[in-house]
């Protein structure tokens, strides 16, 4: 007698770069081996986070709808906020303002990632601006809108950007290209772009003098107002908007749930993406704490994606009775806009520091739109065909 296939139910939770990915994928892997997808994320639109400094200096970006992305695939979109795990019992509870509801999962695969970290500096919470998504950064859009209409050319308004690593940088010099009458301050414990070698910061800081933004490095806010900053010291910076680039912070779901997390509330994973406390879990991208030879890796598109594709891979591996394997990934390249116009490409060793080579100007303006393009193309290529992790991961790397 044949016997019945047995569903076997994943449930992604979060619709970001990784977790739209590790859907497709997983969708595309296990079908055949009972797998059924199913996809939950607040927002029915598809957000490229890369891009949420864009939209606050104004610019207008095409709209993706979930759905459209997920049509044929088989995979069933429930839109609602993840707001309860119990891991034990293997439930998800979903839902919005309206309503709410369990969902069962054999295989979870955490893809919820991080936001600014507002909550360590008193003040940034309450009166600073951040990227976090599309509403934010139209909030931010607006009020940078209205300063631009009421500028007096002998007192410009003042937007400090604080934060100097690569999301500040390059907010920073989007807003000042698009809002050349606003005055923009840069504000950081450390010199812009840290991780960068001497020369491709070089490049880096002559763009951010050009553009005429202004930059306080070596010092440290300690509060922030709502008409500025407080340092440490006492002195204060007024300012009439606040954009806060610093640190970031895991959702609070996986440590709320019991789940082993970080000091930063990353879910610990073993060397395949399982979750050290509960195996049935997989945490990618900014959501999970993943050791490497060199480190634990810090949240990016250049390493979210490479995961999520092995996520898919290590289910229908499990699925197929196989064991796992560990994931490997070394980076790259640190590629940073300035502005539209142009750009600084940082190239790395497998351990994020910096390699000989950088690229910049027009060339690196090119490549800069190719490797951060919208991933929609990739996404409609991974409904109908497998994408080894591997091609996805620096070439070289032990598997």
């Amino acid at each position: 007698m044949r016997q019945e296939r047995v569903e076997h139910r994943i449930v992604m939770l979060g619709a970001g770069y990784t977790g739209m990915m590790a859907a497709l994928q997983a969708a595309r892997r296990t079908r055949r081996l009972g797998g059924r997808v199913t996809l939950v994320n607040p927002s029915s639109r598809f957000v490229e986070r890369l891009r949420m400094h864009q939209l606050a200096s104004g610019q207008r970006l095409r709209q993706v709808e979930i759905p459209s992305l997920l049509a044929g695939t088989g995979i069933d979109f429930v839109l609602g906020r993840a707001t309860g795990l119990d891991p034990d019992a293997r439930l998800v509870r979903v839902g919005t303002a309206g309503w709410s509801t369990d969902i069962g999962y054999d295989t979870l695969v955490y893809a919820i990632g991080s936001r600014a970290d507002t909550g360590r500096v008193p003040g940034a919470d309450l009166h600073a601006h951040t990227l976090d998504d599309p509403d934010s950064a139209a909030r931010l859009a607006a009020r940078l809108a209205a300063l631009s209409g009421s500028t007096d050319l002998d007192q410009p308004r003042t937007v400090l950007v604080c934060g100097a690593g690569l999301t500040g940088v390059e907010a920073a010099t989007e807003l000042a290209e698009s809002h050349p009458g606003l005055r923009v301050v840069l504000v950081s414990r450390d010199v812009p772009a840290p991780m960068m070698g001497d020369r491709a910061r070089a490049y880096l800081l002559r763009a951010l003098a050009r553009l005429g933004i202004q930059v306080r490095a070596g010092v440290e806010i300690c509060k922030v107002l709502p008409d500025g900053v407080e340092l440490a010291g006492g002195e204060l910076i007024a300012a009439d908007a606040c954009l806060w680039t610093t640190g970031f912070a895991a959702a609070p779901l996986a440590r709320e749930a019991g789940l082993v997390v970080d000091d930063a509330g990353r879910i610990v994973v073993d060397p395949a993406l399982r979750s050290v406390s509960h195996p049935d879990v997989l945490a990618i991208g900014d959501a999970a704490a993943v050791r490497q030879p060199f480190g634990v890796l810090h949240g990016t598109c250049q390493s979210g994606i490479p995961m999520a594709a092995y996520a898919a891979a290590a289910v229908r591996r499990a699925l197929a009775g196989k064991p796992a394997r560990p994931f490997r990934f070394g980076y790259v390249h640190q590629p940073v806009s300035l502005g539209r116009r142009d750009a600084v490409i940082q190239f790395t060793r497998p351990d994020d520091t910096p390699a000989r080579w950088y690229l910049a100007g027009r060339v690196a303006v090119r490549y800069k739109e190719l490797v951060t393009s919208s991933p929609v193309p990739t996404f409609r290529l991974a409904r109908h065909a497998r994408i080894p992790a591997a091609l996805l991961i620096r070439p070289g790397l032990p598997r």
